[in-house]
């Protein structure tokens, strides 16, 4: 029986969200599995990955095979790393304590680069904010400058009118 750690899909159309599974190769994607072992939200940015490690670890030290996005996954998380140390503890290669000391140094790593695309996407997001403020800004300047323009036109136009009137008035009687 070939053991598969794979994604089934659940959620609606166009808002997807997946279970990460160890199921037999041979059943369907969203049918019978053998154990649960996380969530992957493709939707968010980054996309959200939950995942008992432990678990993904273990059936993978038992012969499970990932898929190749599940495998992207736990390359993302750590679990193909620790998997590979630990293969070279078994060999003789290297102690527990260099492989979980190397472990942790890659995890701290990882989590300071993934806390700072956070941090570059908000600060991109407060951004366009305060461009979208400021453009906001000066349309409402503008509007108002016409308007000021449009009252000053309309309050020197009787003026105009009267001066032309008067104009008009005195121009037959200098016929006369």
């Amino acid at each position: 029986m070939a053991v598969k750690i794979r994604l089934a899909r659940r959620g609606r159309k166009k808002l997807s969200l997946y279970d990460v599974v160890v199921a037999d190769g041979r059943s369907p994607r969203d049918g019978k599995f053998i154990e649960k072992i996380g969530t992957y939200n493709p939707l968010t940015n980054p996309a959200t990955i939950i995942l008992d490690d432990n678990k993904a670890f273990n059936w993978l030290m038992n012969g499970a095979q990932p898929t190749d996005t599940v495998k992207a996954m736990l390359s993302y998380r750590g679990v193909m790393l620790r998997r590979h140390l630990q293969i070279g503890v078994i060999k003789g290669a290297l102690t527990q304590e260099q492989a979980d000391a190397k472990v942790a140094e890659w995890l701290a790593a990882k989590a300071n680069k993934i806390q700072a695309k956070k941090d570059s996407l908000s600060k991109s997001k407060q951004d366009a904010a305060a461009a979208r403020k400021a453009a906001e800004t000066k349309v409402k300047e503008a509007r108002a400058e016409a308007i000021r323009k449009k009252a000053e036109v309309a309050a020197a136009a009787p003026v105009a009118e009267a001066q032309t009137e008067g104009e008009a008035t005195t121009a037959p009687e200098a016929e006369a």
